[in-house]
């Protein structure tokens, strides 16, 4: 099971920023990547570099199990490893699929001077952030399959680094960027999963 979740990690990390940054870049000129010299003083750099640790941590997982770190003993049965598995093979294919959905509107990071396209079709008539609900399963799917100390970590600093910057990094962007149309599609569309953690404007109406 350990090299099992070892292999999907390596497998998600090259569908999901090695593939699509590369069909980005043949499709339109641009692999995708925003963020670049980045004031380490601002909120995205530092929400970055927790997601950076946080991927860095699930690689770790697997390879930590590997050279004799314990699993969590509640946690070590076969039901929760198999579960995992089937868990973070569904995240890989969801994440696959979200980011398909995004069309030539997908990045990673944003650029407060950029407009792109509110992308409210295909993964994203079910929920606003898609691609970040599959990458929350993923990473718990593998820490079901490796559930050592090391894992989970991974699957924490995963969950904080994504809130933070939905909450604090891209929901105040597209809605500067996207004014009424994001706040008609916040209030219809749940952040993660259907109907959870919609958002009514407070915006008085026209």
């Amino acid at each position: 099971m350990t090299v099992s979740a070892l292999v999907i990690y390596l497998v998600w990390a090259l569908l999901a920023f090695g593939l699509r940054s590369w069909v980005q870049w043949r499709r339109t000129g641009d692999a995708g990547f925003r963020g670049a010299g980045l004031d380490p003083r601002t909120t995205q750099w530092r929400v970055r570099a927790l997601f950076v640790g946080a991927v860095l941590l699930g690689f770790a997982g697997p390879v930590a199990e590997l050279a004799g770190l314990a699993a969590v003993g509640v946690l070590d049965h076969p039901a929760v490893r198999g579960g995992g598995l089937a868990v973070a093979v569904a995240g890989v294919a969801a994440t696959v699929a979200a980011q398909w959905s995004m069309g030539a509107s997908w990045r990673i990071g944003v650029d407060e001077r950029e407009r792109t396209e509110l992308v409210t079709t295909g993964a994203f008539t079910l929920a606003r952030n898609p691609i970040f609900t599959a990458m929350i399963g993923t990473s718990a799917g593998l820490a079901a399959m490796v559930p050592n100390l090391v894992a989970l970590l991974a699957l924490t600093l995963t969950v904080i680094a994504i809130e933070l910057q939905v909450r604090v990094v891209e929901e105040p962007y597209l809605e500067r960027v996207h004014g009424d149309a994001y706040a008609r599609y916040r209030a219809d569309v749940g952040r993660f999963v259907p109907w959870v953690g919609r958002l009514h404007s407070s915006r008085p109406s026209a």
